[in-house]
């Protein structure tokens, strides 16, 4: 499997890994208290973490729903985890022209699920050589993820993670088929399960406690482990009730270090016996 230099970590399938953060930049005292506490669980379960926030979300439901501070802003407040944590970060883009700026901080740069098959975002982010999280689209099949992905090795770039995160099969709900997780390790690239964004109930606003299905978490990220996933990518706030964005999916930050050490075990189970 191909490994994945960001910051001072190596991501592949050796050492479980976690992306973690509130799902957009807020304001910075929640900001800098999940950096450092997500520092503290980087050292004491000894595994590598990615800071993960969005300085835009611009596939919000609602033009009145808070879409984060925007490129300048929040690529400072990144800057600013960075510096003051040492943790590499990441974020998603969604337009070309948002490159230039946002390759001068992030270590990894996020392709949302709605937007891996363009071909014009996909490959001038390819063409940073910065690695690239390529979130699995909705609406295709695994397999056909190849394609994305050739897209980014065109430009010579294999610096590559995909992410599962669900499919759209049902009304409102996505539905995860961990034939996904074995279906794209065939790429031989790291594979990561979002189990956040697998537990929205779509079509309901994320601030009604209706809008995700948290109590799924603990058993879908233990089957995703099981399965094969390499890492785990999971929303955490402080106080998830209160955040402006996935409150109702978002894990509570204080809850994490419990939540992942299970996952660290049985990765390391699943490695032992994986036959491919």
């Amino acid at each position: 499997m191909q490994s994945i230099q960001v910051g001072d970590f190596l991501l592949n399938d050796e050492k479980f890994f976690l992306i973690a953060g509130p799902c957009v930049i807020e304001e910075e005292f929640i900001m800098l208290k999940t950096g450092e506490a997500l520092k503290k669980v980087s050292e004491k379960l000894d595994i590598p973490v990615v800071y993960k926030s969005s300085f835009m979300k611009d596939n919000r439901s609602s033009v009145d729903f808070f879409a984060g501070p925007g490129l300048t802003e929040g690529l400072k407040m990144l800057e600013k985890i960075k510096r003051l944590f040492g943790l590499p970060v990441l974020s998603d883009i969604h337009y070309p022209e948002q490159i230039p700026e946002a390759v001068k901080v992030l270590d990894i740069i996020q392709i949302p699920a709605y937007l891996c098959m363009q071909t014009l975002l996909v490959v001038e982010a390819a063409r940073t050589n910065k690695a690239i999280n390529l979130k699995h689209g909705q609406f295709i099949s695994p397999e056909n993820m190849g394609k994305p992905v050739k897209k980014i090795e065109s430009q010579g770039n294999h610096n590559i993670i995909l992410t599962e995160r669900g499919y759209t099969f049902g009304y409102n709900d996505l539905v995860v088929d961990p034939r996904s997780f074995h279906e794209m390790r065939k790429f031989g690239y790291p594979v990561v399960f979002d189990i956040t964004h697998s537990i929205r109930k779509y079509g309901i606003p994320s601030s009604d406690p209706a809008g995700g299905m948290r109590e799924y978490l603990p058993v879908l990220s233990r089957a995703g482990v099981a399965a094969g996933v390499d890492g785990i990518f999971i929303e955490v706030h402080p106080d998830p009730q209160t955040a402006k964005c996935d409150a109702a999916s978002q894990l509570k930050l204080s809850a994490l270090e419990e939540f992942i050490k299970p996952l660290i075990e049985l990765h390391y189970i699943e490695r032992k016996y994986r036959s491919n």
